[in-house]
């Protein structure tokens, strides 16, 4: 899938302390081969906290908006995506306090109990095809 100009997109964070997370943006232009200005939806700009922030990043941090999976409830070590601090986060369920779910973040070693709202199915984008975790061979 080509990304163009007015997509919605998901960035995938790899700096220091956001590794492996992702936020959604919008597609404001293309820049050079590589590159794309994106204005996050939900990131705002350090010295203007009332302004969204935009930035360049790197093409092979894109992608497109992942589509829903709607499921009932989840399981032990199946692998989420959890929204917090205003992207999404991969972790795996650890456990279950009524409706709301433990997700262990491996690369922070943190565990944090979230509703059943701000979970979802983690999937990765491949060949232009989103793969559900529970249907990838090595997760």
């Amino acid at each position: 899938m080509a990304i163009r100009v007015g997509d919605s997109v998901e960035i995938c964070c790899n700096e220091d302390g956001f590794l492996g997370s992702y936020y959604e943006a919008k597609i404001i232009a293309k820049q050079g081969k590589n590159k794309f200005l994106v204005e996050y939806k939900t990131l705002l700009k350090e010295d203007n906290e009332k302004e969204l922030l935009k930035e360049v990043v790197e093409a092979s941090t894109v992608r497109p908006l992942p589509p829903q999976i709607n499921v009932s409830e989840f399981h032990v070590l199946e692998k989420v995506d959890a929204f917090d601090n205003d992207g999404w986060w991969v972790g795996r369920i650890s456990g279950r306090a009524g409706y709301k779910y433990y997700v262990y973040f491996e690369s922070s070693g943190d565990e944090f109990l979230y509703p059943f709202g701000s979970l979802r199915i983690h999937q990765e984008y491949e060949n232009g095809q989103w793969i559900p975790a529970n249907k990838r061979a090595d997760t």
